[in-house]
């Protein structure tokens, strides 16, 4: 029986270490917003993992909801997003059926700013200078967290200006009508942006705090993506790409390249960098 038991036992093990293992899925949808922060390190991942061997399709989202619920749903695997301030809402939402995959960038910063020759350095002195700046505050479209936070600014500051909503295309205009005419404005913008580097401007300090301090963007996908694409999870990790890389990709956008072309010459410009982050080993 003992020699019957044993040689059951072998055929068992045998039949274990012979059985196929799942190979990893090579094809993987990403979710990406159409801005001018997520469009390059969606870009540049996209092109990472199709090096790597996946086949990768991108789907653009007008809204936070919307990308989030598609994550949660699994009609999308991954998403860049920053989840501790910006998309935090919709991070604790659905968390649940989710996973903090791995940081890709670092350092989106909204607040109020103005052209670095206007002599203003601090919210807090705003209110002395309201004629100077036409009594407003020129910002972009109703309901985005940045304004959203400069409201509180207003209220929290007890500011005389008129908050005016509007959209980025008016405010890029309205301040670019000001830098022309070496003229005072305050605008509400962020960082990583062409403008911020085209218009030489400087972000006001912020005593109070009402802005959040410098975010981080990371891969989210949804539950069970590192275990169903370990080997993609990795390469994923991999990849960093510094703000002040999206704000100059995102420049030569401004001056008439496409998306496709900037991220395209970015990749060139740093072949040995891609590949590091190609050479990971698949298990």
């Amino acid at each position: 029986m003992r020699k019957i038991w044993k040689t059951l036992c072998a055929a068992a093990l045998a039949t274990m270490v012979m059985a196929p293992v799942h190979a990893e899925e090579k094809t993987i949808t990403i979710g990406t917003m159409a801005w001018e922060d997520l469009l390059p390190i969606t870009g540049i991942t996209r092109k990472v993992l199709e090096d790597s061997g996946y086949t990768v399709k991108v789907v653009e989202f007008s809204e936070w909801g919307i990308a989030y619920a598609a994550l949660g749903k699994g009609d999308i695997q991954v998403l860049a997003s920053q989840t501790d301030y910006a998309a935090n809402d919709y991070w604790n939402k659905n968390k649940t059926r989710l996973d903090k995959l791995s940081p890709v960038s670092h350092g989106l910063y909204q607040g109020i700013a103005v052209p670095k020759y206007v002599p203003i350095d601090s919210i807090d002195q705003l209110n002395d200078n309201v004629d100077k700046l036409g009594g407003k505050i020129i910002g972009i479209e109703p309901g985005s967290g940045l304004m959203s936070d400069a409201t509180k600014a207003v209220n929290t500051y007890g500011l005389k200006l008129q908050l005016v909503e509007g959209s980025t295309a008016a405010m890029t205009a309205a301040l670019k009508s000001a830098v022309d005419r070496k003229e005072p404005v305050a605008v509400t913008v962020w960082e990583p942006s062409w403008m911020a580097q085209k218009f030489d401007l400087k972000f006001l300090k912020d005593p109070k705090g009402v802005f959040p301090p410098p975010q981080g963007y990371y891969w989210i996908g949804h539950k069970g993506f590192a275990a169903q694409y370990p080997h993609a999870r990795e390469v994923m990790a991999s990849v960093f790409i510094p703000v002040a890389d999206i704000t100059a990709i995102n420049s030569e956008v401004n001056e008439g390249k496409t998306m496709d072309q900037a991220v395209q010459g970015w990749v060139a410009s740093h072949a040995e960098l891609l590949k590091r982050w190609e050479s990971v080993k698949e298990q």
